[in-house]
């Protein structure tokens, strides 16, 4: 998510709204923007029903937590690309935004 942050104007660039969701609490996720600085995307709690979103997704794992997963999402709510990759692993923004370019 801090790398985001850092990339905001270019995903501004290709017209793409950045959203963060995990199965934290709203709280938490307060506590953790605030000690990153802030951050300017919104972000959305999937705390209860507890992972509800990230079981339609297909990435809640079984102990309660998500997969560090990216979808993009077209303007017509249509899902153009899916990363499913270990949670210790970024994910690579590059690769990101070659996809972002092709859906313009």
């Amino acid at each position: 998510m801090p790398s985001y942050e850092k990339e905001i104007s270019r995903f501004e660039g290709l017209n793409t709204q950045v959203l963060g969701i995990s199965v934290d609490s709203v709280p938490s996720h307060e506590a953790w923007q605030k000690s990153l600085g802030g951050i300017s995307f919104p972000l959305g709690s999937d705390f209860y029903p507890h992972g509800a979103i990230a079981q339609k997704y297909g990435v809640l794992r079984e102990e309660g937590i998500s997969e560090r997963a990216l979808f993009i999402i077209d303007k017509d709510g249509i899902v153009q690309y899916i990363d499913v990759h270990p949670i210790e692993q970024q994910p690579d923004n590059e690769e990101i935004f070659k996809v972002l370019e092709k859906l313009q």
